[in-house]
């Protein structure tokens, strides 16, 4: 799954365990995928995964995708329906921005980190996290 050619870029464990901690303050899913090199447009690419994974098949629409491509420093964050409603476009833009800074020190793990976190606290208020959800395997 995770391949020597971008763990020098990305620390894997860390973002794994962003995604899956239970201090997540929504129960919005957010996902990472990783792509260390390919040709092609990052966006189109992250679109397809997005609807590929069935992220745009939640219940309440509310899924992230952060995709990105650290060999050429580009990512795309892509947010469902619901959850793009709820925040606006001015937190998906202040993401984007948060995430951009990072990447372009050459620090990939910390633009995903900022990233995810700034999400998260986000999305908390119109889809908290509540016990059930926290009980979910």
């Amino acid at each position: 799954m995770v391949n020597k050619t971008h763990r020098r870029f990305i620390d894997t464990t860390r973002i794994r365990a962003a995604v899956e901690s239970d201090r997540r303050a929504t129960n919005a899913p957010i996902h990472v995928s990783i792509a260390p090199y390919f040709w092609g447009n990052v966006r189109k690419s992250a679109e397809r995964a997005f609807r590929k994974h069935g992220f745009a098949n939640t219940p309440e629409r509310n899924a992230v995708l952060f995709f990105i491509v650290p060999s050429r420093r580009e990512f795309a964050i892509i947010g469902d329906v619901a959850a793009h409603a709820a925040v606006g476009q001015r937190v998906w833009d202040a993401t984007v921005a948060v995430v951009r800074e990072s990447i372009l020190c050459e620090d990939a793990t910390s633009a995903l980190l900022r990233g995810i976190e700034t999400i998260d606290r986000a999305l908390s208020e119109h889809f908290p996290r509540t016990q059930q959800t926290q009980e979910r395997p």
